[in-house]
């Protein structure tokens, strides 16, 4: 099971088999079980997008909001407003965040709402059997294109570096411990928290052993996530395009500054 039992709903799990999502999942539910003796489990709020992410919020027994199509940031931002007790929580996806949603996470990020948003980036929109979305690469094969994406990927890392982001960091669903700990100090950030977790879809882009391949986990390397500029040159280093790099997972950057709810 990918969910401890204590925090498993027992709704059936309908992900396929091998799914980057339930290395994600159970990162996340360990995360909070190891937060619960200073964080009540009523305190969490998880939020949804559209999207194969989505049905999280039906496996975690947690307070939970289904949002519309890229507005969980937005949905979560209220909730923190109206309750600044709470510790809201957005899976999202990478079709459903940074297409129709990405206004909203530039925004939560500019604003530094007091939110962690928890991206599941399986670079295709497999709820819809497999297109393209903003970061899937030109060797992507997918149904409506099948000659590969006529546009090149977006690096989210920048976007939020760019955007103002106190905490941005990349996640990997295959090291579920590393994960689980780039989430617990995201949830205990105050201000915007950005994971991009690299999530593998074993159906339509089954990108496991590429990822086994190339990541590499910036603590290894004496990262100091408090420099803005070294962030952004280590943010540089994939473009989501390339097939020969290494790919940088762990915090790349955090730093301090007033909440949009300390502001409000």
């Amino acid at each position: 099971m990918a969910v401890t039992k204590s925090l498993y709903t027992g709704a059936e799990i309908t992900w396929c088999r091998l799914c980057g999502n339930f290395g994600l999942m159970s990162a996340f539910a360990w995360a909070v079980e190891e937060l619960s003796d200073t964080i009540p489990l009523e305190k969490f709020v998880i939020l949804s997008g559209i999207g194969c992410h989505g049905k999280i919020v039906d496996y975690i027994d947690l307070n939970s909001f289904y949002s519309i199509h890229g507005r969980a940031p937005a949905t979560a931002t209220g909730i923190k407003l109206a309750n600044p007790e709470l510790y809201p929580v957005c899976f999202v996806g990478d079709g459903d965040i940074y297409a129709e949603g990405v206004s909203h996470l530039i925004f939560s990020a500019k604003r530094n709402s007091d939110i962690t948003v928890i991206v599941h980036d399986n670079r295709s929109y497999s709820l819809t059997t497999g297109q393209f979305t903003p970061t899937s690469p030109s060797i992507f094969k997918g149904k409506s294109t099948p000659e590969g994406p006529p546009e090149d990927p977006m690096n989210p890392i920048v976007l939020m570096l760019e955007a103002g982001a106190t905490f941005v960091a990349r996640g990997y669903a295959g090291y579920t411990d590393h994960l689980k700990e780039l989430i617990k100090q995201a949830i205990l950030h105050r201000g915007f928290s950005f994971i991009d977790v690299l999530q593998p879809c074993v159906v339509f882009f089954n990108t496991y052993e590429f990822y086994n391949q190339h990541v590499y986990k910036l603590e290894d390397v004496g990262h100091d996530p408090t420099d803005y500029d070294q962030a952004y040159r280590r943010a540089k280093e994939w473009d989501y395009n390339r097939e020969d790099v290494k790919i940088p997972i762990g915090v790349f950057y955090k730093t301090e500054k007033p909440t949009y709810e300390e502001r409000i």
